[in-house]
Order: structure tokens, then sequence, then C-alpha cells
């Protein structure tokens, strides 16, 4: 197991609703992931907890979460990513479900 940790932003335009609920998206499982999604007040930023299977891809997991972080730009959010080895092609679908998900609750 590896853990790895991000932070991104802070963004102008940050998520202000305390009482937005929870998302969870996804599954653990060989070649999945699941991702949990929660409001935290972190002055716009963005962090982002992965818990993977697969050591040794930091770069790769930091390459396609700074991109996320920037096309979204969810402030005060927290996500946890519990990985089982999912491909980037697969952890950035399970990234834009999350998004959507995240943009639509509450």
């Amino acid at each position: 197991m590896e853990s790895l940790q991000y932070t991104f932003g802070p963004w102008p335009k940050s998520l202000l609703d305390s009482k937005k609920p929870p998302v969870l998206v996804g599954v653990v499982g060989s070649g999945n992931l699941e991702i949990l999604v929660e409001w935290a007040d972190l002055t716009g930023k963005i962090q982002i907890y992965v818990e993977t299977s697969v050591r040794g891809f930091a770069s790769t997991w930091v390459a396609v979460l700074s991109d996320f972080a920037e096309l979204n730009q969810f402030g005060n959010t927290v996500m946890t990513i519990n990985d089982g080895g999912a491909t980037p092609a697969v952890v950035s679908l399970r990234l834009a479900q999350a998004a959507s998900e995240w943009s639509k609750s509450g």
C-alpha cells in the first residue's frame, strides 16, 4: 500500500456550503477505485488523499489529479481515493463521475 496526499488551489469560487452532503462513487476492487468527496473548510483549497495498492506511481497520480483540480476548481473540498490498481483512464472516469455528482449534490 502507498498513501499519497496532494493539495491544490486556492480558487476564488470556493464552495461555501458546509451542509453539502458527502458523495461516494465507484467501488474498491481489482482495477477499480472509489472516491469519497466531502466539504471541509480549507480556505479555498482541495485536499486529495490517495490510498493505492500499487506503489511507485506518485508522478502519474499528481499529473492526473492536478489536471482534475485545475479543471474543476473545487475549493473547500476533501477527496479520499481508495484505489485497487485502476489505470489512469479508469481514474479519470471516476474523477469525472465524482465531479458530476459533487456539482449537483446539495
